[in-house]
């Protein structure tokens, strides 16, 4: 295993974080929101002793959120033998990065909603130019956590490239650049190409995420690629029905938009039963693609389930 030793890693955690020396695994209930606590610690610690509104909109962005990305960090990490502190600064990055995609999409020029996470979005509550540069900083302080990570300096570049092209045009900007040009286009999108776009817009953070353990680690990713592919999916879809069926106040968030705009969608295209079959085979499969972790890996088939499940 390429992790680094205890003397390099100690000083990389950004904050005091209580040392698991037992990688034991937690049940989900408690396995995700302990991963949000350590990102959402290592962003504050980013952020520390900086004022100013850029940087209490970014504080803003980032609280509320259930962390499933960082809870995908630690425990793939912990799968993989590597322990929290390790691991927290990637957890921080992926929830920093993703929270700075919110305040972007979330804007007039993108998708124009006003209420993220039950709260008035960054756009709303201060003002367009400050959501830029709030999202910008996001981002960047992103590639700042993830370059700390307790791992070797190769594991390390490997995380760093991973999540560059994870959030780009390969990955998420490409498949929001898609879903833009979506609303504008003639034909409404087909299925296959409703997969290719979700693929990046929604699934390419996921897949980071759940491979950064086996990363760290310099194992073999295949077996958490293959997890993620199927998750990031069924993730998706949760959402587009959570569009037609779900409440504003319980989702967190403006819905009936993709109906509104005319926008195909899994629900559109295939109805809504089917795509609810379509998750939970989605969720299958990626179950089984842990097999090769076997009951240790029961806390991420719990998560798979969850996504399904949820109601925000």
């Amino acid at each position: 295993m390429a992790t680094a030793t205890l003397s390099e890693w100690l000083p990389l955690a950004g904050f005091d974080i209580s040392l698991e020396t037992e990688l034991t695994r937690k049940p989900f209930h408690a396995a995700m929101p302990h991963a949000a606590d350590l990102a959402i610690g290592q962003i504050l610690h980013g952020l520390g002793g900086l004022d100013g509104t850029v940087a209490e909109a970014m504080r803003y962005a980032v609280t509320g959120g259930k962390g499933l990305r960082a809870f995908l960090v630690i425990e793939s990490a912990r799968l993989h033998g590597v322990m929290d502190a390790q691991a927290a600064p990637a957890a921080g990055a992926i929830e920093a990065l993703h929270a700075y995609s919110l305040v972007h999409d979330d804007m007039p020029c993108m998708d124009d909603d006003a209420l993220r996470r039950g709260q008035p979005t960054v756009h709303v509550k201060w003002d367009d130019a400050t959501a830029v540069l709030a999202g910008d900083a996001l981002q960047t302080l992103a590639f700042e956590l993830v370059a700390a990570t307790g791992c070797g300096d190769a594991e390390r570049v490997a995380l760093v490239t991973g999540l560059a092209r994870a959030a780009g045009v390969r990955g998420m900007v490409g498949g929001q650049a898609m879903d833009i040009a979506a609303e504008t286009a003639r034909q409404p999108l087909t299925l296959d190409q409703i997969t290719t776009l979700q693929a990046g817009k929604t699934g390419a953070l996921i897949e980071w995420a759940a491979t950064a353990g086996p990363v760290m680690a310099g194992d073999d990713a295949a077996a958490l690629r293959s997890y993620a592919r199927n998750l990031g999916l069924a993730f998706q879809i949760a959402d587009d029905i959570l569009d037609v069926e779900g409440d504003a106040a319980t989702v967190g968030k403006a819905v009936g938009k993709d109906a509104d705009a005319g926008k195909a969608t899994f629900v559109s295209l295939l109805g809504l039963d089917p795509a609810r079959a379509r998750a939970r085979d989605l969720v299958d499969a990626a179950c089984d693609a842990l097999s090769p972790y076997g009951s240790d890996a029961e806390t991420l088939r719990d998560a798979a389930r969850f996504v399904i499940a949820r109601k925000s």
